[in-house]
């Protein structure tokens, strides 16, 4: 059952759900433990365990797949997601606010996660395949977008308020409870904008005998062709950016003695909100366009190489420390457009790899291999980057993007997939 209500008035804060929360726990929780005195070390440890919800959601996303409808999972979650960050912003000013705030993190981290199984499975309730392939880059550019809000915007008002205070705890307390009115505000929106595609009785009804099904769900998902390569693909595509995001923000404010650039938080909220947002809007646009025009095949090593490529300017960032920022400004822009052009075309691929019945746990599945292709080199980013220095760090970071590329030229799919029907020979 497809929805009729306009998909432009509730896809872009659904998704702009999806990631909010997701970049406040992996990405600006980095930020705020800098500033907050962690070390490297513990920054890059601590926060990529943050990623192990997403990683292990597979396994219950069968149960939010066949109790109560998508619906009423995103809102439930959503509502737990802004207590939690709530919370958060209390215990900041306290003693011991790192243990207590990974804590809370991780309360949201699981429902962040929950919420996500239950964003994509709407998703794919409420819209014709023809709908998705054209929704794809609206819904990552805003999923992306909410991501540089809260590198960006929220960033941005950390600094602020750091200049204002003269305290980085208040500030930081105080820009987390903002972040709980902002999730509290979307929370609202998407109860009041979202449809219901699921009818309670008739989804119970729909569902019924497949009450016994929970192991079968995983066993058809290992069942695929090409589930080896599939997975392999999956857990590396990401290898070089799992580690770039974990010591990006660091690389940014430390001191130019330790190989940093030296800049404020306010400067980096800057950077990432405005040129940053720009680029990566309309990278996200023109690539799902473009596969809803053509199909994932004539696009897929292109994006990739978009996507990967302007690692190259944070290594020259890291060997030449240039003094005018405007350099730091190109470099990312060309990095946000290269993502919203570039991710389009693995998350459609995700997509088709969660093909049949049960699609929305196999798509659980495929995004729960990738978070963990995320965790295990975030986890460790952190000692390589101190082992390495800055310069060399950003040289891994780009070879290891290499086997994810090599990898892609073997995958099997449908050259049209993600075309749009009536565009089809």
């Amino acid at each position: 059952m497809k929805s009729e209500k306009n998909p432009w008035y509730w896809i872009p804060l659904l998704n702009f759900a999806s990631g909010f929360p997701y970049a406040i726990i992996i990405s600006v929780s980095v930020l705020m433990y800098k500033n907050l005195g962690i070390s490297n070390e513990d920054i890059g440890m601590y926060t990529s365990l943050l990623y192990l919800p997403w990683v292990i959601k597979p396994l219950w996303s069968p149960f939010i797949d066949l109790h109560a409808t998508k619906r009423k999972w995103f809102l439930a979650m959503q509502l737990v997601i802004s207590i939690a960050f709530l919370i958060v912003g209390l215990t900041i000013p306290m003693q011991h606010f790192f243990v207590l705030s990974l804590a809370l993190f991780w309360v949201g981290a699981f429902a962040s996660a929950s919420n996500d199984v239950a964003i994509d499975g709407f998703y794919l309730l409420a819209l014709t395949k023809d709908k998705q392939s054209f929704f794809l880059g609206i819904r990552s550019t805003f999923y992306r977008l909410s991501m540089l809000t809260a590198n960006g915007v929220i960033v941005l008002l950390a600094g602020f308020l750091e200049e204002k205070y003269g305290d980085k705890s208040k500030a930081w307390s105080y820009t987390m409870l903002v972040v709980a009115l902002i999730m509290i505000f979307i929370t609202v929106y998407n109860f009041f904008m979202t449809p219901n595609p699921e009818i309670e009785q008739e989804y119970i009804k729909s569902n019924a005998n497949h009450k016994g099904s929970f192991t079968e769900v995983f066993a058809t998902f290992f069942q695929k062709k090409q589930i080896g390569l599939i997975l392999t693909f999956i857990l590396v595509y990401r290898l070089g950016e799992s580690q770039l995001m974990k010591m990006l923000s660091p690389f940014l404010i430390d001191d130019v003695a330790k190989g940093g650039m030296g800049l404020s938080t306010e400067d980096v909220g800057i950077i990432y909100g405005t040129f940053g947002v720009a680029a990566l809007v309309i990278g996200g646009i023109i690539g799902g366009i473009v596969i809803s025009r053509d199909g994932l095949g004539k696009w897929m090593l292109p994006m990739i190489l978009t996507m990967h490529l302007p690692i190259i300017g944070f290594v020259l960032l890291a060997h030449f420390h240039p003094s005018s920022i405007l350099y730091i400004y190109i470099t990312v822009v060309l990095e946000q457009f290269g993502y919203g052009f570039g991710f389009a075309a693995f998350l459609m691929y995700l997509i088709y790899v969660a093909e049949g019945e049960s699609k929305t746990s196999h798509y659980s599945i495929a995004t729960g291999f990738m978070a963990l292709g995320m965790m295990l080199p975030g986890m460790a980013s952190g000692y390589i980057q101190e082992y390495l220095g800055y310069g060399n760090f950003f040289i891994w970071v780009f070879l290891a993007t290499i086997p994810g590329i090599i990898l892609s030229r073997f995958l099997i799919f449908p050259y049209d997939f993600g075309k749009k029907e009536t565009e089809k020979q």
